[in-house]
């Protein structure tokens, strides 16, 4: 049990894991909130003559759920990482979600969904999904605002394996693809998404903001965790300290004792 439970900490440790839980429940509100709120408003349809001529294709509807499971891998992945890089991207999903919130409230829309008649395992999966899912939140797209943000957290990280980084590029530009042949939205939510990702990404390393959620997880951790398994940012500050003084200490003997053997 022990064994198994270092491996987990390994995999996804405890500071990596309440900004996962905190951008689900986040993407959560968010998603349903505004469908609560703004269900009932007038929803306006950004469809272009250009996205008329996108083909529906039942098939890639497997594309559009199967997604999911890209999702919660490059998450946890992403979750894994050094400290630093694990706030700034977690930071960066929340306040695109608040964003998401904000623009299905000022701008609801809506699409033109195809009439399906035929019968057959894609269509019948198609007609299913209209039913659950409600043409509503399009603009921007969460599908495709995730999966980019799935890239973003892999694409320079000391780790992963440059056909996996390309990997992530390729399945986050099908899923793309995906929402626009399943009719879910239309080509101004995909740039909505992948722009607000970038845009957010590069926020949250501005100045201390990263820092300060850090730390603010530190603080949710530390309600539902004993203060010896919460790693907090001021330890790992100084356990880098430390590392760095050892190593300039352990470089300046070494030349030292070259110095003397020379003389």
């Amino acid at each position: 049990m022990q064994y198994i439970r270092k491996i987990t900490k390994k995999i996804l440790p405890l500071y990596g894991l309440c900004p996962l839980l905190i951008t689900f429940i986040v993407n959560c509100l968010a998603y349903g909130g505004a469908k609560l709120i703004a269900g009932n408003w007038k929803h306006y349809c950004m469809e272009t003559v250009l996205d008329q001529r996108i083909p529906f294709l039942p098939w890639t509807l497997a594309i559009y759920l199967g997604c999911y499971l890209f999702w919660i891998v490059n998450y946890v992945i992403i979750a894994g990482g050094e400290r630093e890089e694990v706030d700034r991207f977690f930071l960066a999903d929340v306040m695109s979600r608040i964003i998401c919130f904000a623009l299905f409230l000022a701008l609801p829309t809506t699409n033109h969904r195809p009439v399906i008649s035929e019968n057959g395992f894609w269509n019948l999966g198609m007609k299913f999904l209209y039913t659950v899912d409600s043409a509503e939140n399009l603009f921007p797209s969460i599908h495709c605002l995730t999966s980019w943000f799935c890239f973003i957290g892999v694409r320079r990280r000391k780790g992963i394996p440059k056909w996996y980084r390309f990997f992530s590029a390729a399945a986050a530009v099908a899923v793309f693809l995906a929402t626009l042949t399943t009719k879910q939205h239309v080509i101004v939510d995909v740039v909505g998404g992948v722009l607000l990702s970038e845009g957010c990404f590069f926020l949250s390393g501005c100045g201390k903001a990263a820092e300060l959620y850090g730390k603010l997880m530190d603080a949710l951790l530390s309600c539902f965790s004993s203060r010896r398994e919460v790693k907090s940012r001021s330890a790992w500050k100084s356990y880098k300290r430390t590392a760095q003084k050892s190593g300039s200490e352990a470089f300046g003997k070494c030349k030292a004792g070259k110095k003397q053997q020379q003389i």
